[in-house]
């Protein structure tokens, strides 16, 4: 175990380049199985996801090379198990994407409980439906079996239940290897599922609608090999972000996608954090004046999550963050999961001003003199609020679990060290 030290007080100033979108890596790693030509992707992080992710492909029967330092070729020529290792499901949510693959490629499908972030119900139902609707079979209790109807999965219409992210993705990947034209109604639309949207593109399977709630997908019996790079990760740019408003430094961030920041910047403008867009990049200005702006006649102003465009989930730890150092109040409403906000003890025993309403609702009065703390990152966005909060306070922190903050944000000491943070990873 290992936890990070981290004395605060000092402003990140400097430069840094975008990672890849570890929620587009995760998929596009598991189209891998669609096809037996090669797949070359590139911008892919090396955290502990999408290790994971490979680790499961891998078992499977994945030949993967790394052949640069964000790089990775694989080829599922030679997979013909179809049932996934439980232990490292387990590691991730993101397992249950190979199973839109596999169902497709193999017409079965044996799949142990996902594993993930603990911040509330995540269902599996939307997956379900939408294999149903393909012609899939489903049975099983704790394991989940799907075997394909003879003949294969077969065109359809999908509606889903709600723009669930993950589920969206299983359905596409799945009607790109099933013949015919299937329509994804009230699909997820965020920039990752748009990412593997192009790439099954590019392996033979037209998708009109990308950026819609409405796809349509041409699937095809055969896919082919694709070189694909990762679009940028625009959760971990706001993250960037805020620790930079945060600390009162100045930062520019590179290889940013403008386009994919709109909500977020607009929403962190509530918080006064002003920000620029240069060609594809985005600067932080330093000395930020955050300072709450009440909606028309003085109202108390929030920032809510919903489905993309709307400001993500993801966001609403780090935004609530970041709120803690600026001057007003606040409503952070999470609406998707029921157990995102429970980490604000430990912002409240830095001395932070939070009153929890209910499992959904935060209101934030700042600005708050922050104090170094000893405190357990229970999530990884959880884990990158507690960054913001540490490095933002006065004294010595001590964030422990930090495997959860390493499962999404690649080298993340280094990087804010090149920032000038004063941080240590450390044995616990």
């Amino acid at each position: 175990m290992e936890k990070f030290v981290i004395q605060g007080g000092v402003p990140l100033s400097g430069e840094i380049t975008a990672a890849g979108n570890k929620n587009a890596a995760l998929p596009i790693l598991a189209a891998c199985l669609l096809t037996e030509e090669e797949l070359v992707i590139a911008n892919v992080p090396r955290i502990r996801d999408t290790e994971a992710q490979i680790a499961l492909l891998v078992k499977l029967g994945v030949e993967v090379e790394w052949v640069a330092a964000n790089t990775v070729r694989l080829c599922a020529k030679d997979v013909t198990e179809t049932t996934l290792d439980e232990g490292l499901s387990a590691a991730i949510r993101a397992s249950f994407l190979l199973a839109g693959p596999l169902l497709a490629r193999f017409g079965e499908v044996h799949m142990p409980p996902p594993g993930g972030d603990f911040i509330g119900r995540r269902r599996l139902d939307a997956h379900l439906d939408a294999f149903r609707e393909l012609g899939a079979r489903v049975g099983g209790q704790r394991w989940i079996e799907l075997t394909a109807p003879p003949g294969g999965l077969r065109a359809c219409e999908i509606f889903m239940d709600e723009p669930s992210v993950m589920g969206t993705e299983n359905a596409l990947m799945a009607a790109a290897l099933t013949p015919g034209e299937t329509i994804i109604s009230n699909a997820a639309s965020e920039p990752h599922v748009q990412d593997l949207a192009r790439l099954l593109v590019k392996m033979g399977a037209p998708v009109s609608g990308i950026g819609s709630n409405v796809m349509v997908v041409t699937g095809r019996d055969k896919l082919g090999g694709a070189e694909h790079t990762v679009t940028p990760d625009h959760i971990e740019i706001a993250s960037f972000m805020a620790l930079a408003a945060a600390t009162g430094g100045e930062l520019r961030i590179h290889d940013v996608e403008p386009l994919d920041l709109l909500m977020i910047r607009r929403q962190f403008r509530r918080l006064g954090f002003q920000s620029v867009i240069e060609g594809r990049d985005v600067i932080v200005p330093p000395a930020q004046n955050l300072r709450v702006q009440a909606d028309a006649g003085g109202a108390i102003p929030k920032i809510e999550d919903g489905p993309w465009p709307a400001f993500p989930a993801d966001l609403t730890s780090i935004a609530l963050a970041l709120a803690t150092q600026a001057e007003g109040e606040i409503l952070i409403f999470e609406k998707m999961f029921e157990n995102r906000l429970f980490f604000v003890d430990k912002l409240v025993a830095m001395g932070a001003r939070i009153t929890l309403c209910d499992p959904h609702r935060a209101i934030v009065s700042g600005p708050a003199r922050l104090h170094g703390e000893r405190v357990d990152s229970p999530d990884i966005r959880a884990g990158m609020a507690m960054l913001i909060a540490a490095l933002a306070a006065e004294g010595t922190s001590h964030i422990g679990n930090i495997r959860q903050i390493d499962r999404g944000y690649e080298d993340i000491d280094s990087r804010l060290k090149s920032l000038g943070a004063h941080i240590e990873r450390v044995d616990d």
